[in-house]
């Protein structure tokens, strides 16, 4: 079956730098798009970063573009999301995604926590 395993969340100092991953099984992970979202609490989810099945296109949200990257390695069947400088407002779970052929999200990952604080 289809899994997304979400790791390397904590607690991280504004500023700070933190790598998500995400281990994916049951799927051939390197013919679908994937996705990071996150959310806050009280707030709904947002798409962070999208990025294509061989890893050329890349879509960021405006709030992260030039300090978060996207990145997979198919071969590993994992999908990576590089933060840095982050900031408080980036605190949230954040959640892998695949990206379905017709234009969903059809699996999501468990969450990670991010947070940061001083």
């Amino acid at each position: 079956q289809v899994q997304l395993v979400e790791s390397g969340g904590g607690l991280v100092q504004p500023g700070g730098s933190l790598r998500l991953s995400c281990a994916a099984s049951g799927f051939t992970f390197s013919s679908y798009f994937m996705s990071w979202y996150r959310q806050a609490p009280g707030k709904e989810r947002e798409l962070v970063a999208r990025i294509g099945a061989g890893g050329i296109f890349t879509y960021y949200t405006n709030s992260v573009k030039g300090r978060f990257t996207i990145s997979r390695d198919n071969a590993k069947n994992t999908l990576y999301l590089q933060m840095n400088s982050l900031k408080p407002e980036d605190t949230a779970l954040y959640y892998c995604a695949r990206r379905s052929t017709l234009g969903d999200d059809d699996y999501w990952g468990q969450g990670t926590q991010v947070t940061v604080s001083s």
